[in-house]
């Protein structure tokens, strides 16, 4: 009995009805191929079992290896200290940082589809990014050892953080400060394509200022654009209110700069007039002497490397599902 001939790249553009070209484009540019012949293609793939360059793999794996990172195409300074902590655990690491930007739910489909088949990478780590069944089973298929950041699933390693915990932190804490009429600022421009864990804190907030009795009209929970000036807007809308907040609890460090700037240019005294809470614990806070709620960025990253090594050095592991505590760091804003 022969052995069956392993499917090449002329069996999948048969089989999906493509030229070779296009089925090579899906495997390295995949952003720039139509959706659906994109799907058709990756349908063929699975269906013969097609592994795309296997000797290029198994040549890569003798020399310096690559973890990937897929990150949002944002410039949160949350997403930048977590990319901080990754590259800082792996540059001792005999493995290179490759980071994949996306800007689009295509582009980010598009990685996802093509980086399992391609044996380019060694590891994956993706940063606040949903993915969906179809992609969990092509990683898991196709070995390629996945961590995600602030997206749990329960096949894959996962580092999280409680982020309803964190709004109920965020309250508690300001309520045992003696504020009763506490305001909530969060931010809307997150990429449609990323995963917005604002709502979660709001709704950990929430839940803690009902425990305690305390109302929370819909006048105190303002959104804005994640910039300094439009967040200093609404915060000044806040403040002008005929009833204004004694304490703001900004659901990001850097929204939270902008309530400060806010409060300055009304004259107000922090804390005396003003407490002011953020949550992440950037660089920036400590400079800004600024009370927060520290989800330790730099470690999660560190964390998800790891894990992920761990992985690849005993794959029949199973998925490991790490959440980080949160920690209130107390300085002079409230």
């Amino acid at each position: 009995m022969s052995l069956m001939k392993k499917p090449t790249i002329y069996d999948v553009a048969e089989h999906a009805g493509v030229s070779i070209t296009t089925v090579s484009r899906v495997l390295n540019t995949p952003n720039k191929v139509n959706p659906n012949t994109r799907e058709k293609v990756l349908e063929a793939i699975d269906s013969l079992d097609f592994i795309p360059k296997a000797e290029a793999r198994a040549r890569a794996m003798q020399h310096t290896g690559h973890i990937g990172v897929i990150s949002p195409f944002f410039t949160a300074p949350s997403f930048i200290q977590r990319l901080r902590g990754i590259a800082e655990a792996l540059s001792p690491e005999k493995y290179e940082l490759v980071v994949y930007t996306v800007d689009s739910i295509d582009h980010l489909r598009g990685y996802l589809s093509s980086l399992p088949l391609t044996g380019n990478l060694d590891g994956l780590i993706i940063l606040s990014l949903p993915i969906s069944e179809n992609e969990v089973d092509r990683l898991a298929d196709h070995g390629l050892h996945t961590v995600m950041i602030e997206y749990p699933h329960s096949k894959l390693n996962c580092v999280e953080i409680d982020d309803v915990g964190g709004g109920h932190m965020a309250a508690t804490y300001l309520l045992e400060q003696g504020h009763r009429r506490i305001a909530f600022l969060g931010d809307t421009d997150l990429p449609e394509y990323a995963i917005h864990p604002v709502s979660l804190r709001l709704s950990g907030f929430r839940q803690a200022l009902k425990e305690a009795g305390i109302a929370l009209p819909d006048a105190l929970v303002r959104l804005a654009p994640y910039s300094q000036e439009q967040t200093r807007r609404v915060a000044k809308e806040l403040l002008n209110l005929p009833e204004p907040p004694t304490a703001i609890f900004a659901a990001t460090d850097f929204q939270a700069l902008g309530v400060l700037k806010a409060a300055r240019r009304l004259g107000l005294k922090v804390p005396e007039q003003l407490a002011v809470l953020g949550f992440d614990d950037l660089d920036m806070a400590e400079f800004a002497d600024l009370t927060t709620i520290s989800q330790h960025l730099d470690e999660s990253g560190r964390l998800a490397v790891e894990i992920l090594l761990a992985q690849i050095k005993s794959p029949s592991r199973p998925p490991r599902h790490v959440k980080i505590p949160l920690t209130l760091i107390k300085r002079q804003t409230a």
